[in-house]
């Protein structure tokens, strides 16, 4: 079957937004952008009715609940949005043999570990939110063997809440900062990641089996600290910006102190460079400045 029409959810996110502004890039696809007005994944019985209605020849799912230290009170909503809907998604993406890309996290780990995560690599996450994505990944594989999940980790976009514009604006209105500094992974520019999720798409609609677990992150791994430095000297803030231990900052949710995601799978199926976290870094910081 060849592919036509993209449903992708979350279109108000980081990752969903970044997907609609590559639609001109790929004039073969229609993609249909849904938010949670048109599609609310904290309502999974109502979900296959929308499908239905969308008619889509493929689905991306970037939409989730990633509020990772509410996720430890709302655990019900957590677990529906990111689990229960991946499920039943997954599902009606096996009864009409359609592509299914949905996305995890490197909170499925542990983040003891001393080399980057291969997607081999046993699961063990430490805290709720990294549980319910877990769930979402084991359960769209029982409901579909050929899903695809593309876990990601330290987020970035011109668009949304994210660290690079929590920085910029903290910076801005403090004179000083203490960021985490014991932490280790490496940032997602959601540009990339979109451009990496169409040459999926294209790969399938080409004919490549493509399914399983799949990592991306921008190359070259870095602490908190050291990407809030960065993003200070590329945005040319004078902030004094201090480094912490994860103990001197307290969060319900626990966060993994090493979570480097190993990409190789994703770069050789594709064949695909992954740009470096700091040249993405400012690329999105000139599309900040463009954009404002």
């Amino acid at each position: 079957m060849s592919i036509q029409k993209i449903l992708v959810t979350g279109a108000n996110g980081q990752l969903g937004w970044e997907l609609s502004q590559l639609a001109s890039t790929y004039p073969n696809y229609e993609l249909v952008m849904v938010d949670r007005s048109v599609l609310d994944l904290s309502e999974p019985e109502k979900i296959n009715t929308v499908l239905d209605t969308i008619a889509p020849d493929a689905i991306i799912n970037p939409a989730a609940y990633t509020a990772v230290d509410k996720a430890e009170t709302e655990k019900e909503l957590a677990y529906t949005i990111n689990a229960k809907s991946v499920e039943v998604m997954a599902a009606y993406a096996a009864a009409k043999q359609i592509p299914f890309i949905s996305y995890s996290t490197d909170y499925v780990f542990t983040g003891d570990a001393t080399s980057p995560y291969t997607t081999d690599t046993a699961i063990a996450p430490l805290n709720f939110y990294g549980s319910t994505k877990a769930d979402g990944e084991s359960l769209a594989f029982a409901a579909n063997p050929n899903t695809i999940i593309i876990r990601t980790s330290w987020v970035f976009s011109s668009h949304g809440n994210n660290f690079v514009k929590t920085m910029m604006r903290f910076m801005k209105e403090r004179d000083s900062l203490n960021i985490v500094a014991d932490q280790k992974g490496r940032p997602t520019y959601a540009k990339d990641l979109a451009i990496a999720t169409m040459k999926m798409i294209e790969a399938i609609d080409a004919g490549k089996t493509i399914k399983g677990v799949y990592h991306f992150a921008n190359q070259g791994e870095t602490t908190w600290f050291d990407f809030a430095k960065k993003i200070q000297s590329v945005a040319g803030l004078t902030c004094e910006v201090n480094p912490i231990k994860t103990i001197d900052f307290p969060t319900p949710a626990k966060r993994p102190a090493y979570s480097v995601l190993d990409t190789s799978r994703i770069e050789k199926e594709l064949g695909i460079q992954i740009p470096n976290w700091e040249t993405a870094l400012q690329a999105c910081y000139d599309q900040i400045m463009k954009a404002s």
